[in-house]
């Protein structure tokens, strides 16, 4: 029987004889992928399966309500590191929607020129409605010093 390359970890192995399409190695990790591909297609593709789960996990969540609170209550560090996470997905989500904003169109007769610049301006790619002399700067600790006065006394919301 031919040696197989795992599609995984990238060794060679002996395939089964029971199964010889096998293309995922016998190692624990190797398998553990392979379900977890298979359960996410089951879930994309049949839709009796999919709404099982989650009415699995909807009676699991039901038997124990506490759980996460829990959770979080022995593993503070994972309750934090959660939270910075929901903050960096909320960050993106609002500049997400500032750079796919296309309401300012009168801001297009003006002769200006916008500059974005921060950690973030990688993802403002599409924002192309106007052209300002406007700097708009994220300070990387916070709102310190200049640009906390200056939120203080002209508050804008993004």
């Amino acid at each position: 029987m031919p040696e197989c390359r795992c599609r995984h970890c990238q060794q060679v192995f002996l395939p089964s004889i029971y199964h010889p399409n096998q293309s995922v190695c016998s190692q624990p990790e190797c398998q553990r992928r392979r379900k977890g591909e298979y359960h996410r297609n089951k879930i994309g593709q049949d839709a009796a399966y999919a709404e099982t789960v989650r009415n699995s996990q909807s009676k699991w969540r039901a038997q124990h309500p506490d759980y996460w609170r829990q959770y979080r209550k022995r593993r503070p560090e994972a309750a934090s590191r959660n939270r910075e996470q929901q903050r960096r997905r909320d960050r993106q989500r609002r500049l997400e929607n500032l750079a796919k904003n296309n309401l300012a169109v009168d801001l297009k007769s003006m002769a200006c020129e916008v500059w974005f610049v921060g950690p973030t301006v990688v993802d403002l790619a599409k924002n192309n409605l106007a052209s300002t002399k406007v700097f708009i700067c994220q300070t990387l600790d916070g709102q310190t010093g200049l640009a906390a006065g200056l939120a203080k006394n002209n508050p804008i919301e993004v």
